[in-house]
């Protein structure tokens, strides 16, 4: 799976301008696509391990990773939802629908968000391949245990980006979501886009499965992680 240059500094908690740095001066595998730094993940990952660098969150996490957030993808949905059919030109109000549904956060968060989330540059779209992205958004935000959502949204028509997908898929399918914390924001980021490379959730969401079944799937991935409940509660 190939990540783009935002993708990779949000995996490592660095700057975009650090990770150029490191393609400079280190040798980061990288490799030019039209205009484009994308970087191979298996690659990024060798690279960093022999380096002694945390490369072990958002989409770099491994594939078995334990859960310090203790954030559960299945309740999250639940909050979001999951929304078909949807014409591309409305993607904007969906997602204010989806914010305005916010649990735990107050309407001036709520409307705060909105805002951020419509300015330009104010969403991340990420897409991750196979005509799946990953939206969300643009700054880090901190809104504490309890909150944070994720909406699983079909388009009827394929999302207009400002830069196409490096594998030419148009997209079409995509989970947007908000963290309740920055922490939280790699480890759903990683774990969306693990389960998104494979697997069952991937099948489900392409071939149309229920509802039900899409938040099953979410669920049986939360129950198999290990420490799946949030160590630092319990201090």
């Amino acid at each position: 799976m190939y990540l783009n240059l935002v993708q990779i500094a949000e995996s490592f908690g660095v700057s975009e301008k650090v990770v150029e740095g490191w393609i400079r001066d280190e040798g980061l595998p990288h490799t030019p696509d039209r205009g484009r730094l994308m970087f191979d993940r298996a690659q990024v990952a060798q690279w960093a391990a022999a380096r002694g660098l945390a490369a072990h969150a958002g989409f770099l996490a491994p594939d078995t990773p334990a859960f310090a957030t203790g954030c559960q993808l299945a309740p999250l949905l639940r909050a979001g939802g999951i929304w078909r059919d949807i014409p591309a030109g409305e993607l904007p109000g969906v997602l204010d629908q989806i914010v305005a549904a916010l649990p735990a956060a107050t309407p001036p968060v709520r409307q705060l968000l909105s805002q951020r989330l419509r300015a330009k540059g104010g969403v991340n779209w990420a897409p991750i391949g196979g005509g799946f992205a990953l939206p969300h958004p643009g700054t880090r935000i901190a809104l504490g245990r309890g909150s944070g959502t994720l909406a699983l949204v079909l388009l009827r028509d394929a999302l207009p980006l400002a830069e196409p997908p490096a594998d030419g898929v148009p997209v079409t399918r995509m989970f947007f979501c908000i963290a309740p914390s920055p922490r939280a924001h790699l480890d759903l980021l990683g774990r969306l886009s693990r389960l998104l490379s494979r697997g069952p959730l991937r099948e489900l969401v392409t071939s149309g499965g229920s509802n039900d079944a899409i938040v099953q799937a979410l669920a049986t991935s939360d129950a198999s992680g290990n420490g799946a409940t949030n160590p630092e509660a319990k201090r």
